[in-house]
């Protein structure tokens, strides 16, 4: 189980210089000495029996007057709006008060143009205010939209539990999910599960492996992380990212057959081998939020120069649905933010088995080609490997794309053209000659703008 902190304590592990806000109804001093604005309805909004005396406890023993913690405060070197929730009030729940004080925090953030850190630690909306608290539901993703809309980062960091709403709307809801290990993380809090259900796919090791999470991050761990992901995400640039240097071989193939050889080569440096040559420093994403992880393509947010630039990159593997909609959203998360995208082409092609059909890779390739062709800022495209057909395609800038001497793209491998064309296995390498896949083809045919040099 995770470290259990208060709400105030979990402020201090990741920020400095915390302010905290007015709260709409008045009650936001620990010491009590605020007064709520207004009447309030004697055992709340459905006259739950006892639900006075429920509140005024977890007052007493918390300190607080409502389940969040609301304010300003510098994350590494970042002002942002940081939202805690306290699990010892009521259980972290959100009742009305609680969704009055998360508006107003959202809509300071929109305001002061800051971005949103929100410290999760909830059971979810609260039974003892019924509908009228299920609701604020309602409000909170409305807000979180109006902020996305705005360009502004959210970023949470779920704590030990978030569960129902809170997870589902603050939490999952957010443009980067960070976990701390062994929280438990689900819509269903651990009394509403189903009697047989496996306590390990509730945690945020399981959560991470589905694609919900970003990363697991330890407590420890956390200020600096959080600091390193708000540069990135608080640093729009209208200028394209300068395509990487080539790391591999500087002569250029004499026949396709040889470029599709040296594509192939075990030895030829790969995505991750790109990424840690040209970014200072670099954080990742995982996942496509719909249940799935690709390891074949890597995508997050790097620093170079002192400018952050989004990076989806393949890997060499053949790129499976969920990998296609993983760097979707990567693009679309970089241009709500007005952040530059570098994409690193490298697959044999799209995964085309059975599973991958199942999972839907007609629709996730149409998702990326869809991301690409409406960002909203400019897409640097390197070819640093295989380009195989529509699966290599899908995350190529139309009109910025480059090539490395040890590359090629090919509207299909040589040897399913020579198998469709119904000629022997040996006519492979005549049929690549014929496809003009070299990197000095794609120059000649407009395809690529360049060929980068090697220093």
């Amino acid at each position: 189980m995770a470290e259990r902190l208060t709400a105030r304590e979990a402020i201090t592990r990741v920020a400095s210089a915390f302010t905290e806000l007015p709260a709409p109804d008045g009650t936001s001093a620990p010491d009590g000495t605020s007064a709520p604005d207004g009447p309030i309805a004697p055992d709340g909004p459905i006259a739950w029996q006892g639900y006075d005396e429920q509140h005024a406890r977890a007052a007493l023993r918390t300190g607080e007057n409502e389940s969040v913690v609301c304010g300003t405060g510098t994350v590494g070197e970042t002002e942002a709006v940081l939202i805690s929730f306290e699990f010892g009030f009521l259980g972290g729940s959100l009742g009305e008060r609680t969704g009055d004080r998360l508006e107003a925090a959202y809509t300071h953030a929109r305001e002061r143009r800051l971005p949103v850190v929100s410290l999760i630690a909830t059971g979810g909306s609260r039974m003892q205010e019924g509908m009228r608290a299920l609701v604020q539901l309602q409000r909170v993703a409305r807000q979180s939209t109006l902020t996305r809309a705005a360009g502004l980062p959210q970023i949470a960091v779920v704590r030990d539990p978030s569960t129902g709403g809170g997870w589902a709307t603050l939490g999952a809801g957010a443009d980067v999910v960070l976990a701390l290990p062994g929280a438990q993380i689900g819509f269903a809090g651990s009394r509403v599960r189903p009697a047989d259900a496996d306590p390990a796919a509730y945690t945020a090791e399981a959560q991470l492996a589905a694609g919900h999470v970003d990363a697991v991050v330890r407590q420890e761990e956390l200020r600096e992380k959080m600091g390193r992901w708000l540069t990135l995400l608080t640093a729009p640039s209208d200028a394209p990212a300068r395509p990487p240097r080539a790391l591999g071989r500087a002569e250029l193939p004499a026949t396709g057959w040889e470029a599709v050889q040296n594509a192939r080569s075990a030895d030829r440096p790969r995505a991750p081998a790109y990424l840690d040559a040209y970014f200072e420093t670099r954080e990742t994403i995982s996942g496509d939020r719909c249940g799935g992880v690709d390891p074949g393509i890597l995508c997050g947010f790097g620093l170079r120069e002192g400018r952050a630039i989004a990076y989806a990159a393949q890997c060499g593997t053949a790129t499976l649905p969920v990998g296609y909609r993983t760097a979707a959203r990567l693009i679309r998360l970089a241009g709500r933010l007005g952040v530059p995208v570098l994409t690193l082409i490298d697959t044999p092609g799209a995964a085309n088995d059975a599973a991958a059909e199942h999972a839907g890779a007609g629709p996730a390739i149409a998702d990326v080609f869809a991301a690409v062709a409406a960002a909203r800022v400019p897409v640097t495209t390197l070819v640093i490997g295989e380009g195989g057909s529509g699966g290599a395609l899908a995350l190529a800038s139309p009109g910025n794309t480059w090539a490395t001497p040890d590359s090629y793209f090919s509207v299909i491998a040589p040897e399913l053209a020579a198998a469709i064309l119904k000629r022997g296995p040996d006519q492979a390498r005549a049929t690549a000659e014929q496809l003009r896949l070299r990197p000095q083809d794609l120059v000649d045919l407009g395809i690529a703008r360049g060929i980068v040099p090697t220093d």
